[in-house]
């Protein structure tokens, strides 16, 4: 789209606001709103903000910065009541007009100039799986002397009793039993469709959607395949819009990893391929269909894996759906089907534009344009320096004899692991320039402090085992 069709596309649908956003280094969405009488000079010029008031952003002493939206993700928000013209923006330097450096938006376009750079390839496709829980009730707190959290839902076991969610007609899903349940089992197929409609309302494809296999509301909806930029966009709306669509049915949404003690959490796995001159790269006749180019790009991938963990799984609690026995992906090795291996090569078809491999172990809880980009590095490393996987596993894991598997490599149990890992191995994200060196350094002392923080508080789990030691 140009700034004429954007022009176009407002007056045809009446609107008379503008809604800017953009993403925050943690992938937090923000916004600010101008009428519409104010779209065509933005577009021209961009709009002001105050860059030191978002997180990862500049300091107080240089904190003026522009916002320049970007006419092809203009969209009519399906959630205002007013008629709002919604895009997400670049974030520039006001001075040079440069892209500021430090934007998830400007990683993600370097990570692709580069892709162009290595001749490689020219395309990158990604296509996340995002799963998430719809709770009808959350309360949390945490200060000196308190710690709590609640979460609530009509369909989960733990709710047995009378609540003000649920008149309890019983037809409850079980602990890890949640995995396609027919309705009134599931009772959330409603808010999902209406989750999917708005989605395809705004030219969000969705290929598929279902109940997941924890309790409690654990959802996936799956959008189809697209350019790596695109579908890091498209992985914010998508979140928007399913909190919206919650909100609007008078329930709550959450992308945290683990919400629930006892089943599954929620992950992002990932599928990817490269394509050149419209041709795909990852089929061949190696494993599973692959190419070697393909098996050289997940070799890239694990061997970087547990810094890349910092950035695509960037919380503490990621660590706690890491954990083996529920389906988590802490196993660095790779498989046709084996679904606790990091990665699975999808066999559902033997058509070489479907060929990819899906990388298991990150979750939601990611900034999508800065996750997406480091796992684009850290596999045309291994493309560039044919980085073997080793052989694939595709006996069940859990009935491993334990010496064979100990020798396999193994997420980072904390978050703490995995800074540890991103300090020492970073020169794939920052030796072409896509990612700076202090982008990084300040990137892991936030989180170190994350860290530093929880590592301090007493939890109610802790209460519960040990108040009378």
């Amino acid at each position: 789209m140009t700034n004429k069709d954007v022009l176009a596309l407002a007056k045809k649908h009446g609107c008379t606001m503008l809604d800017l956003t953009f993403v925050d280094v943690p992938g937090t969405l923000h916004h600010t709103s101008k009428p519409i009488h104010e779209l065509e000079s933005v577009l021209e010029e961009g709009a002001g903000f105050d860059g030191s008031s978002i997180r990862g952003f500049q300091q107080i002493n240089e904190s003026d910065m522009l916002l320049f939206p970007d006419p092809n993700t203009a969209m009519v928000d399906p959630f205002m009541e007013e008629p709002t013209l919604s895009m997400l923006c670049d974030v520039a330097d006001p001075m040079s007009k440069k892209l500021y450096e430090r934007s998830p938006r400007t990683i993600v376009k370097k990570a692709l100039e580069y892709l162009k750079k290595t001749g490689f390839a020219d395309k990158a496709y990604f296509g996340p799986e995002a799963e998430f829980f719809i709770f009808d009730h959350v309360s949390y707190d945490s200060n000196a002397g308190h710690a709590s959290y609640r979460v609530d839902s009509e369909e989960a076991t733990w709710n047995t009793g009378l609540s003000d969610c649920d008149k309890n007609l019983g037809y409850k899903i079980r602990h890890k039993e949640g995995y396609f349940p027919a309705c009134p089992h599931d009772k959330q197929q409603d808010i999902r469709a209406a989750m999917v409609k708005t989605m395809e309302s705004v030219g969000i494809e969705i290929e598929t959607f279902h109940h997941e296999v924890a309790t409690g509301g654990q959802a996936e909806i799956d959008m189809r395949f697209d350019d790596m930029a695109k579908m890091a966009d498209k992985v914010m709306r998508y979140k928007y819009i399913v909190r919206n669509v919650a909100h609007r049915y008078g329930k709550t949404a959450t992308f945290m990893p683990k919400p629930i003690f006892g089943d599954n959490g929620s992950g992002m796995h990932t599928h990817q391929s490269l394509w050149k001159g419209g041709k795909p790269l990852f089929a061949g006749s190696e494993y599973a269909g692959l190419s070697k180019m393909a098996l050289w790009y997940m070799g890239g991938i694990l061997k970087h894996a547990k810094a890349l963990l910092a950035i695509t799984n960037p919380t503490t609690n990621s660590y706690k759906r890491l954990v083996p026995g529920f389906e988590a992906p802490v196993n660095f090795i790779y498989s046709a089907r084996n679904r606790s291996a990091a990665f699975r090569i999808p066999m559902y078809s033997n058509n070489p534009k479907a060929k990819r491999v899906e990388f298991r172990s990150p979750d939601a809880a990611c900034n999508p344009y800065v996750a997406f980009s480091a796992m684009l590095l850290a596999g045309l490393d291994g493309i560039k320096h044919k980085i073997d996987p080793g052989e694939p596993t595709d006996q069940n894991l859990y009935e491993l004899d334990p010496k064979k598997l100990a020798k396999i490599p193994h997420a980072p149990e904390t978050l703490a692991d995995a800074l540890d890992a991103l300090e020492k191995d970073h020169g794939f994200l920052t030796e072409h320039g896509v990612f700076t060196q202090d982008f990084l350094d300040d990137f892991i002392k936030v989180k170190r402090d994350e860290v530093s923080d929880e590592r301090k508080r007493p939890t109610p789990g802790e209460f519960y085992k040990y108040y009378d030691v």
